[in-house]
């Protein structure tokens, strides 16, 4: 094996630590967008989605609330399967009907993230995770014995 090859399979871990990280960071900045305001507000007119406004109110939650756990690399996987689950949603049912390709119904953002989650579901979440750091902290805590009767 090459050590460009042994380098990358090295490396591998961190890189998908790393586009994990980036797209929940994203996937959340959308999220707080439209509950929130920020960063443009709700597609980009300032201003925020209603409470309670189906579908939008409700994607916007999943977007923030999804975002934020795969970013931290906390329950990755369900997390990244229901955020995928989401954009499939919102695909099909917001802009499958104007045009049948991404480029054409505006859909390239959907279909993007709806892959990427997806790709986490099957790789899981690479290095760099909370989970990892709560794993390692539970396992250099002393165990209690448990007393047992005979």
């Amino acid at each position: 094996m090459s050590s460009l090859r042994k380098n990358a399979d090295k490396a591998t871990p961190y890189a998908l630590g790393l586009f994990r990280i980036v797209i929940g960071l994203l996937f959340a900045c959308h999220g707080a967008s439209s509950l929130f305001g920020i960063f443009g507000g709700h597609m980009g007119q300032g201003a925020t989605v209603p409470t309670g406004v189906w579908p939008y109110w409700y994607a916007a939650v999943i977007q923030l609330v999804a975002g934020v756990v795969v970013l931290s690399g906390l329950f990755t996987r369900p997390a990244a399967l229901i955020a995928s689950g989401s954009l499939a949603f919102a695909y099909f049912v917001e802009h499958q009907s104007a045009a049948l390709l991404p480029l054409q119904n505006q859909g390239e953002p959907s279909a993007m993230y709806c892959w990427s989650f997806l790709l986490l579901v099957f790789t899981g979440p690479g290095a760099l995770t909370l989970d990892q750091m709560l794993g390692a902290r539970r396992s250099n805590q002393p165990t209690a014995e448990v007393a047992t009767s005979v």
